[in-house]
Order: C-alpha cells, then sequence, then structure tokens
C-alpha cells in the first residue's frame, strides 16, 4: 500500500499529464457562459466528461446541477464533496460575453468546473482509489450568482424552485444529506503574489425586489394627473444614502441594486418602477437591522409622492464559517505544491464583502472555500480575466486532490476525526425554518 505522499505524488501526476484537457474543459464553459438555473450546456458539458470518466452521475438537480459519486476502494468513510459552480454573470462588454444574453464568466466559475474534473481524475487513479475510505462526490451545482430576480421569482411561481440560490435549492431538496464535507476554490485578482489564501468569512444578505406603482400621465400636457414611480424610487434610493452614516464599520453593510424598469415612454409619467436591491452585513442580525432600514426608505419613497410600493423580501445567503481543520490541511497542501511562502492566511473574521451560498453550506457541515490567483481585473467587471490558468485552474485540481486523501486514505482517520470534533451551527431542519422565515411581501399604499 502506498503512503499518503506517494498517492498525492500518483495524483499529481494524472492530473498534470491531462492538465490541457482539463483546462480546455474550463476554456469550453467560458466560450459557452449561461447564468443561473440556466446552464443547460454547461450541464452538458459536465456529464459529458463524467460519462467519459466512467463516473456514475445523476443530473437535472435543481434544474441544471450534475452529481458524481466515486465509491473508494478501502471501504465506508466520509463522503467529500468537490464542488464547481455552473453558471456565469450578466457583463455585456467583457470580451467573452455571449453576444445574444451578455452572459460573461466574469467571476472565475469557468475555472471551478475545470478544477473539479481535474481533482476527480486525480483521485481515480487506480492505486489512489483503491487506498481511500469514503466516497468523493464531484458536483457541478448552479445559481451561485444571485442575479435576474425577477426571472427566477417567476421559476418560483411555476413551482420548479422554492429558493433562489441554486445551493440552497440543493439542501432543501436533500441533495447535500449525503455529503459530509465539501470544498470549493475561487479565483481571485487581489492575491499580490501569493498563489493561494485561505480562512476569512463573508457577508450575509437577503434580497429585495421593489415595484413602485404610480399613475400614468402625459408627462408635458398633464403631469398633475399623474403620480410618478421613478420619483418614489428615486427619494427611496436616497432615503438609503442617507441611513449610511448610521451603520457600523464592524457590520461590513453594503446596499446596491439596480433599476431594471424606470418607465416605458420618455413622454409618459412613470407608473411602473422596478428595482433588484441588496442588503448585505456580516452577520444574520445586522442583515435583519438593515434589511428594515431598507423596508423603512421604500416606504418613505412612495409616501413622499403619493405611490405605493410592493416589497418582496426573498432568503439570501448566509455568512461563511470555515472549517478550520479542512483549512489547515488545505494551506499545507497547497504549500508543498507551490511554497509555503505563496500561501496566505486570512483572519477568521476578516469580510471580503461579498456574498456566497458556500456560506449557507457551512452552517450545516465543514467547508473550505479557499481563493487561487491566476486571474487580473475587477471582479463582476468586464476586465475580470483569467491569465494563468496553470495557476487558476490546475493547481487548485491538485491541491483539492492532496485534500482528499488526506481525509480519506489510512481508513479516513484524518476524515472521521475531524466529523467528530465538528459541531454544525444549524441542522438542516433549523436551516430551511430560518431561510423561509425572511421571506416575505409587503404591500405598502403611501398615497392612502
Amino acid at each position: 500500500m502506498l503512503n499518503p505522499q506517494e498517492l498525492k505524488q500518483k495524483a499529481c501526476a494524472a492530473i498534470e499529464s491531462r492538465k490541457q484537457q482539463i483546462v480546455a474543459a474550463a476554456r469550453e464553459v467560458l466560450a459557452n457562459p449561461e447564468p443561473g438555473f440556466s446552464e443547460t450546456k454547461t450541464a452538458r458539458l459536465v456529464a459529458r466528461h463524467f460519462q467519459e470518466m466512467g463516473i456514475a452521475f445523476r443530473q437535472d438537480l435543481a434544474l441544471t446541477g450534475v452529481k458524481g459519486r466515486i465509491p473508494g476502494g478501502g471501504g465506508p468513510g466520509p463522503r467529500v464533496a468537490i464542488l464547481g459552480e455552473l453558471d456565469s454573470l450578466i457583463v455585456n462588454d467583457h470580451p467573452h460575453a455571449d453576444q445574444q444574453t451578455g452572459a460573461a464568466h466574469a467571476c472565475g466559475h469557468h475555472c471551478q468546473i475545470g478544477m473539479m474534473l481535474g481533482a476527480a481524475i486525480g483521485l481515480m487513479q487506480p492505486e489512489v482509489l483503491k487506498a481511500l475510505s469514503g466516497e468523493i462526490i464531484p458536483f457541478a451545482v448552479p445559481a451561485e450568482e444571485f442575479i435576474e430576480v425577477e426571472q427566477r421569482l417567476k421559476l418560483r411561481e411555476a413551482g420548479r424552485v422554492e429558493f433562489l440560490g441554486g445551493k440552497q435549492e440543493l439542501i432543501r431538496l436533500g441533495e447535500f444529506d449525503d455529503v459530509d464535507l465539501a470544498m470549493m476554490c475561487h479565483t481571485a485578482s487581489d492575491m499580490n503574489h501569493h498563489k493561494f489564501a485561505v480562512g476569512g468569512t463573508s457577508n450575509g444578505h437577503v434580497v429585495k425586489y421593489v415595484q413602485f406603482k404610480g399613475l400614468g400621465a402625459h408627462a408635458g400636457a398633464a403631469p398633475h394627473r399623474g403620480i410618478n414611480a421613478l420619483n418614489a424610487a428615486t427619494f427611496a434610493i436616497q432615503a438609503m444614502h442617507a441611513n449610511r452614516e448610521t451603520f457600523q464599520d464592524a457590520d461590513t453593510v453594503r446596499l446596491h441594486g439596480i433599476m431594471t424598469r424606470g418607465g416605458e415612454a420618455v413622454s409618459a409619467v412613470p407608473a411602473d418602477v422596478r428595482l433588484e436591491w441588496r442588503v448585505r452585513s456580516g452577520s444574520t442580525q445586522s442583515v435583519a437591522q438593515n434589511s428594515a432600514v431598507v423596508d423603512r426608505c421604500l416606504k418613505a419613497g412612495a409616501l413622499a409622492v403619493g405611490a405605493s410600493v410592493k416589497i418582496t423580501t426573498i432568503p439570501g445567503y448566509l455568512p461563511m464559517r470555515g472549517n478550520p481543520r479542512l483549512q489547515e490541511l488545505f494551506l499545507e497542501n497547497a504549500g508543498e505544491l507551490v511554497g509555503h511562502g505563496n500561501t496566505i492566511t486570512i483572519p477568521p473574521r476578516r469580510n471580503r464583502g461579498g456574498s456566497t451560498d458556500m456560506g449557507d453550506l457551512s452552517q450545516l457541515m465543514p467547508v473550505c472555500h479557499p481563493y487561487v490567483s491566476g486571474a487580473v481585473g475587477s471582479g463582476h467587471s468586464k476586465d475580470y480575466l483569467i491569465t494563468d490558468y496553470e495557476a487558476a485552474v490546475v493547481n487548485p485540481a491538485k491541491v483539492m486532490a492532496m485534500v482528499v486523501i488526506d481525509l480519506l486514505c489510512e481508513g479516513a482517520a484524518q476524515g472521521k476525526d475531524l466529523l467528530a470534533s465538528q459541531r454544525p451551527a444549524l441542522q438542516k431542519s433549523a436551516y430551511l425554518k430560518f431561510q423561509r422565515e425572511q421571506a416575505a411581501v409587503i404591500d405598502y399604499n403611501g398615497g392612502a
């Protein structure tokens, strides 16, 4: 029987020998971007690779998710998921944007699909796999980017989903009930000279879908007969700005959004104006407090001009809770691969400001969500590009394979010990109850 170091060498050598194929898969995803819950081409690509690799899988999970199963040869043990996110953003000016839809991988999710496939290739080497006790679950998951809210609400109204984030919906469906630990790796452009960064946390959030209703009228001949819903929305946004000085720095508050409808014609008083808004904070308590502030501001806008407003609050994501031991294993193996001077540990309370549904999963089980170099430009912008696929795809594939070997080799002693010491923040039933309680609809008539 090979020792852990020899198993890692075998896995990494297999990944190295097929790195062109692994990178080609990531580039194919890049060339076919699709936003959340519509990632049909990307899901077919994953399914094709699973089939070619001999991985048993199920598909169409939470509409587009693809979940593989790779049993180890050493008997029962922990079930470790390696995740890759299927979806893209909408960034019309991105050089790799779809010309019809504006979809673009301006966040590096295409690299996650490549590194997930690469890690599976390394772990499926016969000498490696027979030494592992437990199961590897490569899992391509949908809809991490919480965008196109109006379209997702239509999916909910049609009964196709309940939750509007991919991992949220997969949790509800029970697709993580047979997973004990999970990991993934995200590209980043703010790494300085570091190759990997481990640690830190993220914001929780809720999402607001807002509709201001006024009264249409001729904007030149009879504006006095109208009720301007655009003015109501503008007042509401200014009211939010007026509250920013009250936010605590420690809460990492972010209020931001877009206007998806601002009226129908410049010659008519706008009667139907719609916003998609985000309320982010570092704790669930702060999210709730600031969500109430935003509701108050939205009502104030309606009151100011006598419009009405419908505020649909949608359960968003929870803050990240990384597992310290899993992070240590990742950091140790990353250091072995690229040199310990090229890795960095982020303090647990350091908040990057963004949000991810990996935070939801982290409340239920041990997870690791590190960052890897290889990107340039500002995330979620037209400038965000992967310039080093060796760093952004091949290296994290190797590190995740190495971590799985540590967890599942030698009778899965390390994996079992980690699980024995883990106490989840929430049970699944409590998580679902909490998220459902976040959902609310407020109808307020400012002209009553």
